[in-house]
């Protein structure tokens, strides 16, 4: 090999290796072509020798890869050196096992924290040196220096394809990524589906979870400018589509996006009827642009949770908040909620106060009894599960009165005096505690059953999160998504045998107006209700259990006007008759429950989705954006066991048989063309 005298310009891939790798000639396994050749006749062609050719260096690279991962590590570049002059290029490389060299020292600094990583090097000094030559004329590159002598223990294949060289993901795969986030699902449901796609076991693709994961982050790094732009021609171009979209925006003094708010046709027509109880969260986050993001939510007739609208916010201030709150109104054409359940927020508390005068603040328990494990965990010890017990028996008291003994006694065995989250709780108690709030319409929105079902739907536009440009029109499919699921469950309770247990007309009466969800709310009642003596006093009815000597409920019933009420305010809360009113009533020979008192949000009525709402379309391209959004659905109620996969797989093959058989038009062509490139 010929090389010319002269300095040698020698760069390192990672500076690090500058300290902790000594790969000079002097410490190399030369050997001599012929005898290398020899040796390796009997053994295997594909380990490198001495002596070794290749066309360029990153074929050298490639082949020591390949070897590398099966011997059971990967490999990176390490050193490169040149002649330092003009034209004279790289002379010599070198590449390493992924374990060579020692963790670099970190310079601390007090203004930026450090990252406590732990490091794989361990100083390994396995290696391939190759060399330019052009003794043959043509440059090619050589093996001059071969060691595969490791410090450290080699992988088994089934562990080697986990490390960072080998996991690799496709632009095909990445296109399918990125497709599967737009429809809201996870990337737990992601991997699961490309596994099967691909036939391969769980866990043997070429990436893990955490590299999708990386991969949507890098998505979402974008110009925060021009995804403002990209956002608002996006929300125009859904207005033009669907005029009944409706969307609100401001700008800064830089005339750059400052906040927006957004509706769809179905959310303004389900808020019509199911907006007397709103639940506005405010407590997530639009991680790849740091924006705060508000999501307005309601339960319907069938207890399932119903998309209201979304905004987008600069920032957490009173300003914003009022700002929110009124496109909100403007967008439900003035309509105020009864009552709005919200997170510990003082400025949304005052925004609430002066933008719906009208409406009925709470705070969200969920959101309160979140913070609870870094509130009084450390604090309560041993004891926080029994302390959470006394909370909720205090949450769910009938009475204002009861609270206050109650929680005097909780502080008291507790040693909680001085806790100022306690204090604080105590101080906010007429906006969380039932005992201060029976006398509103909450659509049993503050139990913690429907607690969990609303995060859960609300988790669902979280993980939509892609572009910020997109991010409009992803919450749509994910809210489609679930208007097809509300749907189906609607079918499969309406499907439902009502089972009658008492026998009473004011039963079959209330099983043949109010939806299944509703009635069985109402069932509870009047089988309790048949546990209850009635008294007739001077101004009404007293309601005692009847094994109770004292003490009751007191129900006023007006019966030439069909009103009638109780002290325990259980109708107000969840528009649902209570025991005490239900005895009274069946004791004066009413068969049938009073048309005021089987409230419209309960009852069997349609709720039709934006896609009913409008006329059928006829654009091509809107019929198949809602195809491919039944198709996502159908993915991912399939994949959920191997018996819905194959039903889905079977039905599909026959659907898709009956579809080709169909003539292909040159229009259709063009639409699904241009709907694959907005991917």
């Amino acid at each position: 090999m010929s090389e010319e005298a002269g300095p040698m310009l020698v760069v390192y891939d990672d500076p690090s290796d500058q300290r902790s790798l000594s790969l000079d000639d002097s410490s190399s396994t030369e050997e001599s072509p012929d005898e290398t050749r020899l040796s390796l006749e009997t053994t295997n062609d594909a380990i490198p020798f001495i002596g070794q050719r290749f066309a360029t260096h990153d074929a050298a690279y490639e082949f020591y890869s390949e070897f590398a991962k099966r011997c059971g590590f990967s490999i990176r570049r390490h050193r490169t050196e040149g002649k330092d002059g003009i034209g004279k290029g790289l002379t010599r490389r070198y590449f390493v096992c992924h374990r060579a060299g020692n963790t670099p020292i970190k310079t601390s600094s007090e203004s930026k924290p450090q990252r406590n990583r732990k490091s794989s090097r361990c100083g390994c000094q396995a290696y391939l040196r190759i060399s330019k030559t052009t003794e043959l004329g043509a440059p090619e590159w050589r093996v001059t220096g071969f060691a595969n002598h490791h410090n450290h223990e080699l992988l088994e294949p089934n562990q080697v394809r986990f490390l960072p060289a080998y996991r690799t993901i496709s632009d095909t795969d990445k296109g399918r990524i990125l497709m599967f986030a737009k429809t809201g699902i996870s990337v737990h449901q992601m991997m699961r589906l490309m596994e099967l796609e691909k036939c391969v076991e769980p866990g043997y693709l070429p990436f893990t979870e955490k590299d999708v994961r990386n991969l949507l982050q890098s998505f979402r790094k974008l110009d925060p400018e021009e995804e403002s732009i990209d956002l608002l021609r996006m929300c125009r171009n859904i207005k033009e589509k669907d005029p009944n979209f409706r969307f609100e925006y401001t700008l800064d003094s830089n005339h750059r996006l400052e906040n927006i708010a957004w509706s769809y046709a179905s959310s303004v027509h389900s808020y019509e009827i199911f907006g007397d109880a709103v639940v506005f969260d405010t407590t997530h986050r639009l991680t790849a642009f740091d924006m705060p993001l508000g999501i307005w939510v309601g339960m319907n007739n069938y207890s399932m949770p119903c998309f209201f609208g979304c905004v987008l916010l600069h920032e957490e201030n009173l300003r914003s908040f009022s700002w929110a709150l009124k496109a909100f109104l403007r967008f439900m054409n003035g309509k105020a909620p009864q009552t709005i359940l919200t997170d510990q927020n003082m400025c949304l508390k005052e925004a609430i106060t002066m933008e719906m005068t009208t409406t009925k603040h709470a705070l969200c328990i969920w959101m309160i009894v979140a913070k609870f494990p870094s509130w009084f965990n450390a604090v309560l010890g041993e004891r926080y599960n029994e302390w959470k017990a006394d909370f909720f028996q205090l949450y769910n008291l009938e009475t204002v009165d009861d609270f206050e003994l109650g929680w005097s006694d909780m502080v008291n065995s507790f040693g909680l005096h001085t806790n100022r989250h306690i204090a604080n709780l105590y101080g906010l108690r007429s906006l969380w505690a039932l005992p201060f709030l029976r006398s509103h319409f909450f659509a049993g929105m503050t139990t913690t059953g429907q607690s969990k079902t609303i995060n859960a739907f609300i988790q669902r536009f979280l993980s939509a999160q892609t572009r910020l440009a997109h991010f409009v029109e992803q919450v749509a499919v994910v809210v489609d998504f679930k208007d097809q699921t509300g749907e189906q469950q609607t079918m499969q309770q309406n499907l439902q045998n009502i089972c009658l247990k008492t026998g009473a007309p004011m039963e079959s009466h209330a099983a043949a107006m109010l939806t299944p969800f509703a009635f069985s709310k109402l069932q509870e009642q009047l089988v309790l209700a048949a546990h209850y003596a009635s008294f007739h006093v001077d101004d009404g009815f007293l309601v005692r259990h009847h094994t109770k000597t004292e003490g009751g409920r007191k129900v006023y019933w007006v019966p030439q006007e069909g009103i009638i009420s109780c002290s325990c305010h259980h109708f107000e809360f969840s528009g649902i008759l209570c025991r005490h009113a239900l005895r009274v009533l069946s004791t004066g020979n009413c068969f049938q429950i009073p048309d005021r008192y089987l409230p419209v949000r309960w009852r069997r009525i349609s709720t039709p989705s934006a896609k009913l709402l409008q006329s059928t379309p006829s654009d091509h391209a809107e019929r198949i954006q809602f195809l491919q959004s039944m198709v996502s659905t159908l993915v991912t109620e399939s994949t959920k066991s191997k018996e819905r996969l194959d039903v889905a797989i079977e039905q599909v093959s026959i659907v898709l048989s009956r579809v080709r058989e169909q003539p292909v038009s040159l229009q259709g062509m063009r639409d699904v063309s241009s709907i694959h490139r907005s991917f």
